[in-house]
């Protein structure tokens, strides 16, 4: 028998349960990165290649997450959730038991396939219970679980393997998928999206110029964003000095105040037009990067920028979640899902843009590289869009949640 479940019915509870499994999800995105030397030394292979293990995982994760969207619209979501989190468990129990290189590659696909699953419609599933009106506030909620995985997450995986080596940080995130799978199969109602009857018109919202264009902003707004965070280290050489323990303490800073961000952006997106909400936090930062230059000099300086930087960051990815979902929100978990891809696309890019940045302008204009993104995506966002066009749709009565 179902049951009828309306929105906003108990939203919080259940975007809470999906937010752990983006919190693994994440996790396994970051952690490899903390592991690299013991996985280089174990496979015999060179940091370099073993870096590859991460550009696997996030070009993976763009390709595969619209295709697994548009094969799996006609499921419901709880199918599709569960259905990921079994391929993302034995993605890491592969990689775990994978003898060599190229087997580890493979495994590491095989996890992204899972990870592409899951992120996109756990968002989706989240703003589905929520209603329209509470949006901006489930995807901030499910976004806390990638946030987090930054500060809790990537340093525990990377502890466990300092312990006793990365094999078991695979392990590590195994468990965690097969904690959450139970509570997302006892507890979640079974949402159903709408969807289209056909491939080609699944894949319609990409021959949108407007969906075509935001999912552009969210590329060119991640890799301004990243590329300051994926060579913080370097950014910010002159006060770590070589300090381990002093990088692990303001990307923890950094971490914090993102989750805080993150969490305050769904709360504005809800009561003002995302738009406006993306065009602020981009320039704030860009401005923000700018100072950094100078603050990277002084301990008591760059720590107060770091906060900020955190707080702006991830205060990004709802609103934008929100004006893709907007513009299409009877494909909400393709265009979801498309978002999703473009943040990983702009994740990749940051890394060597900002190796080319490095190389030609030197370390102190990685801030202002950054900022030069995003200046532009600002100015994107300005010209994409009506300003007198509300950007929150009702959701459509078929979208409905039904509980079995």
């Amino acid at each position: 028998m179902t049951q009828s479940v309306a929105a906003g019915t108990r939203w919080r509870a259940h975007a809470l349960v999906l937010a752990f499994g983006t919190f693994a999800v994440g996790t396994d995105a970051y952690v490899i990165a903390g592991v690299l030397p013991e996985l280089a030394h174990s496979l015999d292979i060179g940091v370099a290649a073993a870096g590859q293990l991460v550009t696997v995982f996030a070009i993976g994760y763009a390709v595969l997450s619209p295709m697994l969207a548009a094969l799996t619209s006609h499921w419901s979501r709880r199918t599709v959730l569960l259905t990921a989190l079994v391929l993302f468990a034995l993605g890491n129990v592969a990689t775990a038991l994978a003898p060599g290189y190229g087997a580890v590659l493979a495994a590491r696909l095989l996890a992204a396939a899972g990870a592409a699953m899951y992120t996109p419609n756990a968002a989706a599933t989240a703003a589905a219970l929520a209603g329209a009106a509470k949006r901006g506030q489930a995807f901030s909620i499910v976004n806390v679980g990638l946030s987090s995985s930054l500060v809790l997450g990537a340093p525990l995986g990377t502890a466990i393997g300092a312990l006793w080596g990365w094999r078991a940080t695979m392990w590590f995130l195994t468990v965690l998928a097969v904690l959450i799978a139970p509570i997302i199969a006892w507890r979640l109602p079974s949402v159903q999206l709408p969807a289209a009857a056909g491939l080609r018109q699944r894949f319609a919202p990409l021959g949108d110029r407007r969906v075509l264009g935001a999912l552009a902003i969210t590329v060119i707004a991640f890799v301004g964003i990243f590329i300051p965070y994926t060579y913080i280290s370097v950014v910010y050489a002159p006060v770590i000095e070589g300090r381990q323990d002093l990088l692990t303490v303001l990307l923890l800073v950094f971490g914090v105040a993102g989750t805080v961000g993150n969490l305050t952006a769904g709360h504005v997106a809800d009561r003002q037009w995302p738009r406006r909400v993306v065009v602020a936090v981009a320039v704030l930062l860009a401005v923000v990067f700018g100072i950094a230059v100078v603050a990277r000099e002084s301990l008591p300086a760059a720590i107060p920028v770091i906060v900020v930087s955190g707080l702006l960051s991830w205060s990004v990815l709802s609103p934008q979640q929100h004006r893709v979902v907007a513009l299409r929100p009877e494909a909400s978990a393709l265009v979801v899902s498309l978002n999703a891809a473009a943040v990983y696309l702009g994740v990749s890019l940051s890394g060597v843009l900002g190796a080319a940045g490095l190389n030609l302008l030197g370390q102190a204009a990685l801030p202002l590289l950054g900022s030069a993104f995003l200046i532009v995506a600002a100015l994107l966002t300005l010209a994409t869009g009506r300003p007198r066009e509300p950007e929150t749709v009702e959701q459509s009565p078929s979208a409905s949640a039904t509980g079995s």
